[in-house]
């Protein structure tokens, strides 16, 4: 038992590590500056009270400065995890997909379980962005939870980026597959790997030397994978104390409501919505979480779902699911059924405008979630994807954007939540799908 769990108990240890190295460095600082703005207090009480302030706000920008450069070098334990994961993804995703595609063998089949995928991800979508919705309205957080307003102007340094029909396209089908595998864009690797895949399948003899190649190379790259998730403990220890050193265990407190109510909406996704899916469609819900709970976890302490991909895959064929499914639909999944992440489009949309007292009617509800549905889609290539679309929404309904600085102090602790139901979300899809087909 404790050797088929190995890797999550390094995970979770690493994640206790994480909280308790943070925690002691973090509140070193933290004493430290105090002492040193109680000096400057005494010091310079003969002054005004707004030089005064001033110089309280330098020490805390000094603070924050020292933080981050304590948490450098863990983020970049961190860093070094997820690089050696993200090398793994393009080759990963296309190797899986050649050789799925390949085994079905034509476009008509490709399109019909194309048609089920994408049928399965708006259904969802449009649940997630519902739940999302719901949440906010019922327990309203914005006008529960009391901290500092950030400055009018104040830059939040994510730019609102516009989902045009054009970009979309860009998006989707690339100009150059090296390119594409070169920055990681899942979607255009995928419209080209099913284009191969028909093709090698279609050459006969000559093209089954080819599946058969690129299937040995999707055996080694779940090898190298296997090499990679030995590092994980170190990767999430790095990113678990990062995030503690910057944030501090104190963080908690001021946003506890908003943190409870946008995780009480995940766990309602994903032990209600996706396990009456799963019921519905005759799936064993709790046996397929038993499978990829390694990524799951994986996802949820480095707050990354790619992260999770490559082992959600192998999870997935041990579950019992065709590889042709798993490898066709776990791939879509990851640019156009984020359910985590689109969840919280609508609940943090919704919660910044609560913040600052604007009341948005059923109506703008019901079309900011219908925008939504289409502008989330394709969006997983973008850096900081989720912050990107929500900027473009409070620009598009006249929230002030510096309101997402109110965010981004727990935006970590949200992604990881975030990040861990996107890998649930996928997984279920692929289940549906592949039980669809049979």
């Amino acid at each position: 038992m404790l050797k088929k769990n190995a890797l999550i108990f390094s995970i979770l240890i690493a994640m206790l590590l994480g909280v308790l190295a943070g925690t002691v460095i973090n509140k070193n600082y933290t004493s430290t500056f105090a002492d040193i703005k109680q000096r400057v207090a005494v010091n310079n009480s003969s002054l005004p009270q707004k030089e005064q302030q001033f110089l309280i706000k330098q020490i805390d920008k000094d603070e924050k400065q020292q933080k981050r450069e304590a948490s450098s070098p863990f983020s970049l334990l961190s860093d070094i995890f997820l690089r050696l994961i993200k090398m793994i993804i393009a080759p990963l995703v296309f190797s899986v997909l050649v050789v799925g595609v390949a085994k079905i063998g034509d476009f008509k089949t490709v399109g019909r379980m194309g048609i089920k995928t994408l049928v399965y991800f708006t259904c969802a979508t449009l649940i997630a962005l519902s739940i999302g919705l719901v949440i906010v309205n019922v327990f309203e957080p914005g006008k529960k939870i009391h901290i500092d307003m950030p400055e009018a102007g104040a830059d939040n340094g994510v730019k609102p980026q516009a989902q045009t029909a054009k970009n979309f396209i860009a998006h989707i089908i690339p100009e150059s597959v090296v390119d594409s595998m070169a920055h990681n864009e899942i979607l255009p690797i995928v419209v080209f790997a099913l284009f191969f895949g028909v093709a090698a399948a279609s050459l006969g003899n000559k093209g089954k030397i080819i599946v058969e190649f690129i299937d040995a190379v999707s055996h080694a790259m779940f090898k190298v994978t296997n090499y990679v998730m030995k590092a994980a403990p170190i990767g999430v220890f790095g990113a678990v104390t990062a995030v503690v050193i910057q944030q501090g265990p104190g963080v908690l407190k001021s946003y506890a409501y908003l943190i409870a109510c946008f995780y009480g909406g995940l766990l309602f996704f994903v032990f209600v919505v996706l396990m009456g899916i799963c019921t519905l469609f005759k799936i064993n819900f709790f046996k397929l979480f038993s499978f990829i709970k390694e990524p799951v976890l994986l996802a949820f302490s480095t707050a990354s779902s790619e992260a999770a991909m490559p082992k959600t895959i192998e999870r997935l064929e041990d579950f019992g699911l065709r590889n042709r499914t798993v490898s066709f639909v776990l791939p879509l999944g990851y640019s156009f059924n984020l359910d985590g992440s689109i969840m919280y489009m609508t609940f943090a949309t919704l919660f910044i405008a609560q913040m600052y007292g604007i009341d948005i009617s059923f109506a703008d509800q019901i079309k900011m979630m219908l925008i939504l549905l289409v502008t989330s889609k394709g969006m997983a290539g973008v850096p900081r994807a989720s912050l990107v679309v929500i900027a473009g929404m409070l620009s598009m309904f006249h929230i002030p954007t510096e309101g997402l600085l109110l965010l981004l102090a727990v935006d970590q602790l949200l992604d990881m939540g975030r990040s861990a139901t996107n890998v649930v979300g996928n997984a279920v899809a692929s289940a549906v799908v592949d039980k669809w087909e049979k």
